[in-house]
């Protein structure tokens, strides 16, 4: 019986690292890669160029460049097979390489993270079927960071919400099945909302498939068969439309704010050099590709000391800790006085001087960086936008902020911006009233382009901009309960607005969004932190959902009938595994204890860094009450606001 580890997301880089290599092995020979884009900056997660120069890839390419080099006998193309774009690229650059190379040429193609059915009559359409090696590379989750794991799948939330195409899903509930192989079974899996319920039965569907496999093959029990796991104490789903106000909310921590002006791909930035000055050139290196480049990439990872310490903080605090820093740094330099020191002082400080060096080089990026972010923070039309959205959020009549974005809309402020402040309105209130959202539209056509009917229409079908039906209360429930939110109840009934928070040192998640509690971190609570959410609400005066002996139950209890007042569909599932596996356990591993367990928070379509970074404060909270409680963050992605908008805006114009 094998005995369950507890997660390390380090665990899911080496296993695609090892698997990715193991497929370039198997091509002898010198050999040219072509990946589609969309998989580069992942792959960079966790294998390095050099690492694939060992394994004998002389150059990589992108597949939407269709310029890849003939000279190579072995080419691999690597790409997603769910992407009929991808699959009809690299099936058109095979049909090049074969009639026009000199070479002839053995191709293979890893299709990520599965082989498909639409791959397969693609190539075989195109007549190129029978000359390609075809592999399966089953690449899911990419670790961003030692508690964050993401399936980097850019197009997940338009796929879910605009095409209602359920392949993050599959992919999602795929994903999750490996970690159980591994890990266990999830205990309970709770969640909330249709896509989130749809992912749920999925699991459920397919350990019953591979139970009946294992059972046909004479294999006996599987691990699935045995017992919940012992290092997790459950997955939590949270789907995106449950919550769309907070993912359109302009972040307000350090990372969040740089994801929102710059945008994070994988960890990594990119940013003008005019803002961050150019990167430290190694002695000896030639700096001309480094002057060819406007842009200079940085990582942004927990290997830079102080972006791990700035990440999660407010934006308002971080001037202040770069400030500490820079004058804990000038007091080490003050010390550092070389003529008076002995051999062995000189010996340690020889040793410590290339960290030394590499936090002063991080100071000065970030204090850079840092500055130019305040200064567009600063600006008029931020401050103006950010009004607006926090006086929505709070439960305002969103009447008075009309004005402030018809005259935003006349500044002629960027197109997604003011979407994301009408699709706010619409979250947060069902609905615009339909007077005001046609003028709205027609403020957008004379200013924007009227191709922006087509974006318009996309967003009513995602359910992000649209009428008010009924003409009832703003932020009431509109409709049967799980069909829509009633924000004028839960704001208050989980405490979503808090006046007084505190940003320096904060004692809430309110502190994201500088007094605005995410929704879907609340619902996170809602399971993990129940007393701490009963005397939040009794503080504020409001009615407590339960008695605090309650505070034990499991699941939603006892905040089910807040719950209910959200839209998606409510669940609660135990999965006990077999019982003389679970007694086996017990027996061997002693009674089960909750310290030191995983809790597994699923986004189904999308999560934003301020989500992220209110998680960890939870994680923080419960490790200093004692609980011992790890909380796990997985997504489909890594959104903003503007990724959201414009997964809707129709990009090409009617214009001649």
């Amino acid at each position: 019986m094998a005995i369950h580890t507890s997660i390390s997301t380090s665990e899911f880089g080496d296993k695609a690292r090892r698997e990715l290599l193991h497929l370039l092995e198997q091509v002898r020979g010198k050999k040219n890669l072509v990946i589609a884009r969309c998989l580069a900056a992942p792959l960079n997660l966790f294998v390095k160029f050099s690492t694939l120069q060992e394994y004998g890839v002389d150059r990589v390419f992108f597949v939407e460049n269709s310029n890849v080099d003939s000279s190579q006998r072995n080419v691999i193309f690597l790409a997603r097979g769910d992407k009929s774009k991808h699959v009809t690229a690299i099936a058109e650059q095979i049909r090049m390489l074969r009639h026009n190379g000199q070479v002839d040429h053995e191709f293979s193609v890893l299709w990520v993270p599965r082989r498909t059915l639409v791959s397969d009559q693609i190539f075989e359409e195109a007549g190129v079927l029978g000359e390609v090696n075809v592999h399966e590379y089953p690449l899911y989750f990419m670790p961003l960071a030692d508690d964050l794991l993401s399936l980097e799948l850019d197009d997940a939330f338009k796929d879910l919400y605009l095409w209602q195409d359920p392949s993050a899903i599959f992919t999602s509930a795929k994903a999750l099945m490996l970690m159980q192989q591994k890990h266990g079974l999830f205990p309970r899996i709770i969640g909330k909302g249709d896509n989130a319920k749809r992912l749920a039965d999925l699991l459920v569907r397919m350990r019953s498939e591979i139970s009946a496999d294992d059972e046909s093959g004479g294999a006996g029990s599987s691990m699935l068969d045995l017992a919940p796991s012992q290092s997790i104490e459950s997955l939590i789903i949270i789907d995106r439309e449950v919550d769309f106000p907070t993912i359109l909310l302009t972040q307000l921590t350090y990372e969040g704010l740089i994801d929102e002006f710059y945008g994070i791909a994988s960890n990594q930035t990119e940013i003008d050099y005019a803002t961050v000055g150019a990167a430290p050139t190694p002695a000896g290196s030639s700096s001309t590709a480094a002057s060819q480049s406007l842009k200079r990439k940085i990582p942004l990872d927990a290997t830079d000391a102080l972006y791990a310490t700035l990440r999660d903080s407010n934006c308002a605090v971080v001037g202040p800790i770069l400030s500490g820093v820079a004058r804990r740094l000038q007091s080490t330099s003050d010390r550092n006085n070389i003529a008076a020191k002995t051999t062995a002082e000189l010996r340690e400080f020889v040793k410590e001087l290339p960290g030394y060096q590499a936090e002063q080089a991080s100071l000065k990026l970030h204090t850079n960086l840092a500055g130019e972010i305040i200064n567009r923070t600063g600006s008029d039309i931020f401050s103006r936008v950010l009004e607006v959205q926090q006086n929505i959020a709070a439960g305002a009549d969103p009447t008075t902020q009309h004005e402030s974005i018809e005259e935003l809309i006349a500044r002629d402020v960027p197109l997604p911006t003011i979407l994301r402040l009408l699709c706010i309105e619409s979250t947060v209130s069902n609905g615009i009233r339909p007077r005001d959202l046609e003028n709205f539209k027609k403020a957008i056509l004379q200013g924007y382009g009227y191709q922006h009917l087509l974006t318009l229409s996309a967003l009513e079908r995602m359910g992000l901009l649209i009428p008010r039906i009924g003409g009832g209360l703003v932020g009431a429930s509109a409709g049967p309960i799980g069909k829509t939110t009633n924000y004028n109840s839960v704001r208050k009934t989980l405490n979503m607005i808090l006046d007084d928070v505190n940003e320096t040192e904060p004692d809430d998640v309110a502190y994201v969004f500088s007094g605005y509690a995410p929704l879907s971190v609340r619902l996170a609570q809602c399971i993990v932190q129940k007393q701490y959410l009963i005397n939040l609400t009794t503080q504020k005066g409001t009615n407590a959902p339960a008695a605090a002996a309650s505070t034990a139950a499991q699941g939603w209890r006892p905040f089910e009938d807040t719950v209910r007042q959200i839209r998606g569909a409510t669940f609660d599932e135990a999965q006990l595994g077999d019982e003389k596996a679970v007694r086996a356990r017990q027996i061997i591993n002693g009674s089960e204890r909750d310290s030191g367990k995983t809790v597994v928070v699923f986004f189904l379509g999308g999560v934003c860094r301020a989500e992220v970074a209110a998680l960890r404060f939870v994680a923080k909270q419960l490790k200093e009450e004692g609980r011992g409680k790890k909380l796990l963050i997985c997504t489909t992605g890594v959104l903003t606001g503007d990724r959201v908008v414009e997964a809707a805006i129709e990009k090409r114009s009617f214009a001649n």
